[in-house]
């Protein structure tokens, strides 16, 4: 991998080197490096576009890496990975997508993820987004992620995308079971004129399911954004959607929060807030020695953390 992939591996994956255990890094639209354990499985899919990952029942504690990197400009892709997560298994797994684009032609990654959740088992999923490079070029990201949650399993969902994505279109779909849960954190910030859509929809279909979707959010200069969640209570369950933004300069944000009782014991919850930072914040923290730019930016980092 040249210098500049292995900024933007660093960026969306923490990576200085190649991880232990089991990885799948993708650069310009290849595979160029895997690697497998006795409990994690990693193959490429028939069709060449993607993998299927493969986590033994009972698997504790392992780290699953799929990161892709791209700096070819005028590169887009779709790719497919598949995750069958066996029952009881407790992982992590680490995905993302950077994007350097120096030309003139727009670069595009739109990732379809599906993962399939086994009885009880726990994951924690962790995937950023980041572009950089100084070309007109567009620098485009489409993440799809589709959620099958069996009996008592969890989903803990981490997705970060601060710096540098032109455009785009974030969905996440859920399908919860019985005693089954859903945590979403979403944190997103915007500038210049790019634009950012974020759309769940959860089903929560099993008793005792539950769902928590919690959106950061901030739009500086001429950027737009939109917040879209619904949330389906189809049985007893618990579900709540919280969407808070910070508007600055010329921005725009939407906030659509929907929810449905299908059932007699569903009880759900939605929260939206939109709003500029608070004068007396910004005058606090130049007391203190800070610009008025340094405040801000202080500011707006707490709230994304």
């Amino acid at each position: 991998m040249d210098k500049v992939q292995e900024e933007l591996l660093e960026a969306v994956a923490g990576l200085h080197e190649t991880p232990k255990g089991a990885y799948n890094i993708r650069a310009n639209g290849k595979s160029v490096a895997r690697g497998t354990t006795s409990q994690i499985d990693i193959e490429t899919r028939e069709t060449g576009d993607g993998i299927n990952i493969h986590i033994r029942p009972g698997t504790k504690g392992e780290t699953v890496y799929i990161p892709v990197v791209m700096d070819q400009a005028g590169l887009k892709e779709v790719v497919y990975n598949d995750f069958f997560i066996g029952e009881d298994a407790d992982v992590t797994i680490v995905a993302g997508c950077g994007i350097h684009n120096c030309g003139a032609s727009d670069s595009q990654h739109d990732g379809i993820h599906r993962f399939f959740l086994g009885k009880n088992s726990k994951v924690k999923y962790v995937e950023r987004h980041y572009g950089s490079g100084d070309g007109n070029g567009a620098r485009i990201m489409n993440p799809k992620t589709i959620l099958e949650l069996e009996e008592g399993s969890s989903m803990d969902m981490e997705s970060v995308q601060i710096k540098g994505v032109d455009s785009t279109i974030r969905v996440t779909t859920a399908n919860v079971g019985k005693d089954a849960k859903l945590t979403v954190t979403e944190r997103l910030m915007t500038h210049g004129s790019q634009t950012a859509k974020s759309e769940f929809d959860v089903q929560l279909n099993g008793a005792d399911s539950s769902a928590n979707i919690i959106s950061r959010s901030v739009a500086k200069d001429h950027s737009h954004q939109v917040f879209q969640s619904r949330i389906n209570g189809n049985a007893k369950c618990s579900g709540h959607s919280e969407c808070d933004s910070i508007i600055m300069g010329d921005a725009k944000i939407s906030a659509i929060p929907e929810i449905t009782a299908n059932n007699p014991d569903a009880a759900l919850i939605h929260e939206a807030a939109i709003g500029k930072i608070a004068g007396d914040q910004i005058i606090k923290l130049m007391t203190l020695g800070l610009t008025e730019a340094e405040a801000e930016e202080q500011i707006v980092n707490g709230f994304l953390k």
